[in-house]
């Protein structure tokens, strides 16, 4: 397996690399391999491979295409954050524990943390993999999104499915599932 620095990556995934403004969330953000630290981590979204080795992927009611995950609740495991995010997102059940594999270096301009929860001005926006089983409907709670279709695509599929509509400034998730890919962490 490739060692997980940054270095042999920056080239293949020039997308993902360097600095970024994201302006929704008044944040300057660089994408690493650097190891997140569990309690800066603010958001995951996940790789999430079924047993055929296919990656879930959702839609929003709005056409926004991405990976399932979001935003840590207060005193929340990030096993918890994954096994909630699936549920309500994709309708899957997590099967063992997220392996952290990227995640974006947040700073962020803003006075205040986005959440009173959170750690300010950095932290961090972590993606994972998980081996899942999709076995119903995303619950779509009030306060998140509304999704209205999740696919299990071959990886490959999925990357260019979530490329298809790119509205998001920070919509970077079908890099990261051929990053995972190339880690050798998704078959």
């Amino acid at each position: 397996m490739t060692p997980m620095t940054d270095g042999p990556w920056r080239q293949r995934f020039p997308r993902l690399y360097g600095v970024h403004e994201v302006g929704y969330a008044a944040a300057r953000v660089r994408y690493t391999v650097e190891h997140a630290p569990d309690a800066l981590v603010t958001r995951l979204h996940l790789v999430a491979v079924t047993g055929d080795g296919r990656v879930l992927v959702c839609r929003s009611v709005e056409g926004w295409r991405f990976l399932p995950g979001g935003t840590r609740e207060p005193g929340e495991s990030l096993a918890g954050l994954a096994q909630r995010e699936l549920r309500e997102e994709a309708g899957a059940v997590l099967l063992d524990e997220p392996r952290l594999f990227s995640a974006f270096a947040v700073e962020s301009a803003r006075e205040r943390p986005y959440l009173p929860h959170q750690p300010h001005p950095r932290t961090w926006w972590a993606f994972g993999v998980a081996r899942v089983v999709l076995d119903g409907s995303p619950t779509n709670p009030v306060d998140g999104e509304s999704v209205v279709e999740v696919l299990a695509l071959p990886p490959e599929e999925a990357a260019a499915w979530l490329e298809e509509r790119r509205e998001v400034e920070d919509d970077v998730h079908a890099d990261v599932v051929r990053h995972a890919v190339a880690l050798g962490l998704v078959p």
